[in-house]
């Protein structure tokens, strides 16, 4: 479905001079061959933009839900490299202005990770938290072609999307074997015959050619911008594609860009797994006192093996709760993204497990939300169509059968739904989407941020991309295992950030940033 486009307001006044609509078409010419893969098309070397999209004017309005950003819709083809084939969809920005007008320096784009997070008001938090680089620059965001107030896909229901994370993973059992696979295909069915059309089109790289329509029609020959997670691909394409357009770009915990997304994704059941036993479990036996799970990390993980168990055996279901060894598992791995928020809310809700009839109404409610609440279904029709759909995927179920069988056992948290997660792409439609080599040529200097025990996305890819990104500097955090650096606690990461974003100094070599633990 499409968007609404919202109604015109009056123009806004800007300081910069805007290019005529000929050069707005002149600049948003691609000038970068990509190679190809088996079964992925090649981008064309320059593809000019059709005149209906390069011409088009942003209505700017008062932004719902956020009313420090002004949106709009911006019109898009459906694909990139045939313009005039489908329908247009519709895709939602925003923008806020810098705070000191005379002071500004130029526009920072800012994106979402997931794949399925949405970014339209991300930057009204952004600014709040980053005051300085909010006045010296308009930050922009945007919801990607899929996702949000964009013209969104649609894969399965949230009772589906429930179905689907029923039961137990760690099941190998032929029965429990046969359901996994038997909904994984159902899903990857469903977003191909619910989506009209619009599943083979919501990839990385036509995402970035969106965004340097964005760029253009914000009269911008050059942008900043600044991505987290999954946004770092993002970030990586554009800078691959368009590494002219690009100022200075700030990329923090990196997803692997420099490869295939089955690849990185084989990694993380190690990096859950170590965040899991090596930050939360020794966090919360420090704290027996007040959650009473143990006084050692031995105890805690027994503590918590043992409830799963028990939830095998008898799920916990209280009205529009429940809570089975999948639900524990979900909530455990939302947990671990941030030790501030995160572990506290996870400690007291494994608490409230313990006696769930004697737990306090609070307690009882933070449980709700950490374990009632996980990927919905929004999130998840993104995220697997561009994981799926971005690079090619191994398509024997047996191969993931034995990967999932040896994930479960060395790595439980999030290796028991490899072969869950894995039989979606599997079974998807074959993908179309051309390679993005990233190299960094033609870039300047780009600085990377990750810590050492990011749980999604871990510090082995961040190392491997750091690698391919030529000319980049690597800010590595020791000191906290956070998903997400900037803005944020750890001072080091963020005077790094600030300095380049604001007066352009690069580091001269990668830095480490130590701190001690937050909490």
């Amino acid at each position: 479905m499409n968007v609404t486009t919202p109604a015109p307001s009056a123009p806004v006044r800007t300081r910069r001079r805007r290019p005529s609509l000929a050069g707005l078409a002149a600049v948003l010419m691609a000038a970068v061959a990509l190679p190809a893969t088996a079964g992925a098309g090649t981008a064309s070397a320059a593809t000019a933009v059709p005149a209906r999209y390069a011409q088009q004017q942003l209505a700017w309005q008062p932004c719902a839900g956020a009313p420090s950003l002004e949106c709009a819709t911006m019109a898009v083809p459906r694909d990139w490299h045939h313009p005039a084939a489908g329908p247009d969809l519709g895709i939602a920005v925003s923008r806020h202005r810098a705070t000191d007008p005379a002071q500004r320096r130029g526009t920072l784009l800012m994106a979402a990770g997931g794949p399925g997070g949405k970014g339209l008001l991300r930057p009204a938090d952004f600014v709040r938290d980053a005051p300085a680089v909010g006045a010296a620059y308009d930050v922009v965001g945007f919801d990607q072609r899929g996702v949000g107030r964009s013209t969104a896909a649609v894969c399965e229901t949230p009772e589906e999307v429930q179905a689907f994370f029923a039961g137990d993973f760690r099941d190998d059992s032929p029965t429990a074997r046969a359901r996994v696979i038997a909904d994984s295909r159902k899903l990857a069915a469903d977003c191909e015959q619910r989506s009209g059309g619009l599943l083979p089109y919501l990839t990385t790289e036509q995402t970035v050619r969106d965004l340097d329509l964005f760029r253009a029609l914000l009269g911008e020959r050059r942008i900043s911008y600044y991505g987290p997670s999954y946004a770092t691909m993002i970030g990586a394409y554009y800078a691959s594609l368009f590494p002219q357009r690009v100022e200075r770009m700030v990329l923090d915990s990196n997803v692997g860009f420099d490869g295939s997304w089955e690849r990185f994704q084989l990694g993380q059941p190690m990096s859950f797994q170590r965040r899991f036993e090596e930050d939360f479990l020794p966090w919360l036996a420090a704290r027996d006192s007040t959650y009473h799970y143990g006084s050692t990390v031995a105890e805690a993980k027994a503590r918590w093996e043992q409830r799963r168990a028990a939830l095998h055996d008898q799920p916990l279901v209280d009205g529009a709760l429940t809570v089975g060894p999948n639900q524990l598992d979900n909530g455990t791995i939302k947990a671990l993204y941030r030790e501030r928020d995160g572990f506290p809310a996870l400690a007291a809700a494994l608490a409230a497990l313990e006696d769930w009839p004697g737990a306090d109404p609070t307690a009882r409610g933070t449980a709700q939300l950490v374990f009632g609440q996980y990927l919905d279904a929004d999130f998840l029709a993104e995220f697997f169509a561009v994981t799926c759909n971005d690079t090619p995927w191994t398509r024997d179920l047996s191969v993931w059968a034995a990967r999932g069988a040896e994930n479960t056992a060395r790595y439980p948290l999030v290796g028991a739904r490899t072969l869950a997660f894995a039989a979606v792409c599997a079974t998807w439609p074959a993908p179309a989407a051309p390679k993005v080599r990233v190299t960094g040529a033609g870039l300047p200097p780009t600085l990377m941020l990750n810590s050492v025990h990011d749980p999604a996305t871990y510090y082995e890819a961040a190392l491997s991309a750091h690698r391919a990104l030529r000319g980049s500097r690597l800010v590595t955090v020791t000191g906290n295992g956070d998903h997400g650096q900037y803005p944020g606690p750890d001072g080091c990461a963020r005077d790094a950030v600030e300095s380049y974003l604001l007066a352009g100094r690069v580091p001269e070599h990668d830095v480490t940033c130590p701190s001690p633990q937050t909490g």
